[in-house]
């Protein structure tokens, strides 16, 4: 089977999307499929890759994303597709890559959509409550869930919105960690102390620094917690279009702005090192950078709202509202807890792998495969390349 995955927003230092790509893309070509990532770019290129090929479309990039690019070009979509001629498409992408779901349905192609947020969560979010938001996602998404075969949320809460519209080919398949890469036994004393400088206890919070992410309650709960007495200091790791807001917040304060961190081995070692992280966010649909906290046996302080209240259970840390008063007050609950939350957040994390999560991909391609009763040779042919520069 040759399989077609489609993404935006994929960049270089991006996390969440191109983490699911990548390990999804190596679980097909080890299952013996073929595989062809389809990304935005700077120019075109192919790439060859462990898991087969990566064609990259030149894209630019939108403003206020930290970097991120967005395919605008449909001609050149189409043109990958027909050099390609995929036996399934997946698409992570609800905007200028949606139209990928049609294409395939006029050519008997088994298509699968990845809703990675939930679009009524961030319109309101970004458009206030006098609209009515509601009723436009739901358009929206009816648009969507009817262009393709499959719609797979990650979460209850990442489903909800679908739920609402009575879609029926709705599949929630939860993600997975990396559960050698990211582990207790990376904690280092010595990394420990370089993050802390002095203080004694050390708050990680791994987020792009963008305004859905809000990141602007993390400076405020540092200061709560210096108010209750709390020796903390909180580091920083990542990048995005507030991140000069978020370093202005910081100054005076124990914070260290650590950057986009791209080493994932270091960031690992970091994240293992912590005595907690948190997760602001409220609109996660998984939490991908929660979870490698709770794989390296780090316990979170996350956002009430959202999907994380899915991931943290068990012990595995604490929840709270976007107040910064009762996030110090989680933060503190779990740092009490010590070693007993520790324990729990990697058991916690042991439940979620990426072998399950292929291993479910592959059932919902092979439903696919037996409703269209297709029967077409899986074999790759030169043409994949259409012509574009190779980087390799």
């Amino acid at each position: 089977m040759r399989i077609l995955q489609a993404a935006n927003f994929v960049a270089p230092h991006s996390g969440g999307i191109k983490t699911m790509l990548t390990h999804l893309a190596g679980g097909y070509a080890e299952a013996g499929h073929e595989v062809v990532m389809l990304v935005p770019g700077p120019e075109n290129a192919t790439v060859a890759e462990p898991y087969g090929r990566r064609i990259e479309i030149a894209a630019p990039e939108m403003p206020l994303t930290g970097g991120y690019r967005v395919i605008t070009r449909w001609n050149a979509v189409e043109d990958v597709l027909a050099a390609v001629a995929p036996d399934r498409v997946e698409v992570s992408d609800r905007f200028t890559l949606a139209r990928i779901g049609p294409w395939a349905r006029d050519r008997g192609v088994g298509s699968v959509v990845f809703s990675h947020e939930r679009i009524d969560a961030l319109l309101r979010f970004h458009l206030g409550r006098a609209v009515p938001t509601r009723r436009l996602a739901d358009r929206l998404n009816r648009r969507l869930a009817s262009s393709f075969d499959s719609v797979v949320c990650t979460t209850s809460w990442a489903a909800g919105e679908f739920v609402r519209i009575g879609a029926r080919n709705l599949v929630q398949v939860p993600l997975g960690i990396d559960l050698d890469a990211f582990h207790p036994s990376r904690r280092d004393p010595v990394v420990r102390d370089e993050l802390a400088r002095g203080a004694d206890v050390v708050i990680v919070a791994a987020v792009r620094l963008s305004p859905e992410k809000r990141p602007d309650l993390l400076i405020p709960m540092v200061d709560e917690l210096l108010r209750r007495e709390v020796n903390a200091r909180l580091v920083v790791c990542g990048d995005g279009s507030v991140r000069d807001l978020v370093d202005e917040q910081a100054q005076g304060r124990p914070v260290t702005m650590a950057g986009f961190v791209s080493d994932r081995d270091r960031l690992a070692t970091i994240l293992a090192s912590a005595d907690v992280v948190v997760a602001p966010g409220p609109y996660e649909t998984f939490g991908l950078a929660a979870l490698e906290a709770l794989a390296s046996g780090t316990p979170v302080v996350a956002s009430s709202s959202g999907a994380l209240p899915e991931l943290i259970r068990d012990g595995a840390g604490r929840t709270a509202p976007a107040d910064p008063a009762r996030m110090a007050e989680a933060v503190i609950g779990v740092i009490r807890e010590g070693g007993a939350a520790r324990a729990a957040a990697r058991i916690r994390a042991e439940q979620f792998s990426w072998s399950s999560t292929v291993a479910e991909m592959l059932r919902i391609h092979g439903r696919e495969s037996l409703s269209r009763g297709d029967t077409r040779s899986s074999r790759f042919t030169s043409s994949g390349r259409i012509g574009y520069k190779s980087a390799t």
